[in-house]
């Protein structure tokens, strides 16, 4: 029998509802999560606002119009969201996915929401306090990419402002920081109790891991990432402080896994959208699925008998 297993909505709940966006978020808590993945970015003003993309995306983005007449900066879409205001983004729909390829699946199963505009920070922790969903913990993505540092905030700026907000609405306790980039975590280590190591092959070099080297965890380090280095990249994580490690679904086997268990780290593997993948991962010993459609998910955890996570009670009817 495996112990408890964590269902994490990923942007919300992305092949349901616009990620990153207040009725999103909504829909994942009434649906019943146990944790609420979103993605944060800085604005030209300092403004912390949910995006997934250092630059506005163009498949989750569309100009509605300028913020103020004339604005030289205008279209907003593929324009880097550190150099927007507030204003500015808040113009943008982001409630209507627009796909750029024939094979986005989340253009079929995301239901549009026209109209919906980009939240802040603070929007989504008062939501979430509105809704009383006071046991749901916030995964809070600091987007940060150290290879593009004209796209990225300060990283100590930038995690002491998401660390002060969520301290404002008395979140920090039910709340762990997330990044890719791993300057992040270190910086948030005495500032917040969880802290998650996001991990993919892309980002498996010095530059975004803090300056460590997985060569120097006990791997030969080869390109093609292959078994061998599961170990090492949880060592890594250990080594940088995080409390959690989250890899890419293609990392996970055996061997990651042992790797985790040596150095007494959970894993929360992403983004997993299959019901058969998700079972495998579980039988392999991770601590948290996250995902696209929490409502595949909890079939799949009532079929195996798993605790499921309550649904959060809706302000309103879902059907209204």
């Amino acid at each position: 029998m495996h112990g408890y297993v964590e269902l994490h909505g990923h942007r919300g709940a992305r092949g349901l509802r616009p990620e990153n966006t207040l009725p999103g978020l909504a829909f994942a808590l009434e649906l019943g999560v146990d944790a609420l993945e979103f993605d944060v970015a800085m604005s030209a003003d300092g403004e912390l606002v949910l995006t997934h993309d250092l630059i506005v995306s163009p498949v989750t983005s569309a100009d509605t119009g300028t913020a103020e007449p004339g604005d030289p900066m205008f279209p907003y879409v593929g324009k880097p969201i550190i150099g927007l205001s507030l204003p500015q983004l808040r113009t943008l729909d982001v409630g209507v996915r627009l796909p750029q390829r024939p094979d986005d699946v989340f253009a079929v199963t995301q239901v549009p929401l026209p109209d919906t505009r980009m939240p802040t920070l603070g929007a989504v922790l008062g939501l979430i306090g509105a809704l009383g969903a006071d046991r749901v913990r916030l995964n809070v993505e600091l987007k940060s990419d150290p290879t593009r540092p004209g796209l990225s905030a300060d990283p100590r700026r930038f995690t002491e402002l998401v660390v002060k907000e969520l301290d404002r609405h008395d979140r920090l306790s039910r709340a762990a920081i997330l990044s890719f980039d791993w300057r992040i975590l270190e910086i948030a280590k005495p500032l917040v109790a969880e802290r998650y190591a996001l991990i993919e092959r892309d980002t498996m070099t010095p530059a975004w891991m803090n300056g460590l080297d997985l060569a120097d965890f006990g791997a030969d380090f080869g390109a093609d990432f292959g078994a061998g280095h599961e170990g090492d990249i949880a060592a890594a994580a250990k080594a940088v402080g995080a409390t959690t490690l989250s890899p890419d679904r293609e990392l996970v086997d055996e061997a990651l896994m042992a790797g985790a268990s040596r150095v007494g780290l959970p894993v929360a593997v992403w983004t997993v959208n299959d019901p058969e993948e998700a079972a495998r991962l579980i039988d392999l010993g991770v601590s948290g699925i996250v995902t696209d459609y929490p409502d595949r998910m909890r079939r799949l955890w009532k079929s195996r008998g798993l605790p499921l996570p309550a649904p959060v009670t809706p302000l309103r009817s879902v059907d209204a």
